[in-house]
């Protein structure tokens, strides 16, 4: 049972990347999905969340209107589409099975390993 989380790199501010969400050994269609970020000296945010009928979505402030959350199924995978990246987007991503609340992402289980994005020109 393994979540894996990829897709990060190096990116001038502005520009886009597209996180990806895989699991392998289980199927993610009936759990919520959580991303979550950690900058250095920072405390993880939850900045989106998709539930698993995609019904109920999640963004946090800092995020919304520049990322967007998305699911296929048939890929066992979950996006998150950054745009308009800025500087202070500079953080390890991660994702995780979560419910997703009005507040964000909650009751993490699964964890994938982080991927790093940097936004620097």
């Amino acid at each position: 049972v393994q979540l894996q989380a990829f897709g990060g790199g190096l990116v001038q501010p502005g520009g886009s990347l597209r996180l990806s969400c895989a699991a392998s050994g289980f199927t993610l269609a009936p759990y919520g999905v959580g991303w979550l970020r950690q900058a250095p000296g920072k405390e993880r945010e939850g900045i989106s969340c998709i539930s698993s009928s995609s019904d109920s979505i999640y963004y946090a402030d800092s995020v919304k209107g520049r990322f967007t959350i998305s699911r296929d199924n048939d890929k066992n995978t979950v996006y998150l589409q950054m745009n308009s990246l800025k500087p202070e987007d500079t953080a390890v991503y991660y994702c995780a099975t979560s419910y997703c609340t009005g507040d964000g992402p909650r009751g993490m289980d699964y964890w994938g390993k982080g991927t790093q994005v940097t936004v620097s020109s």
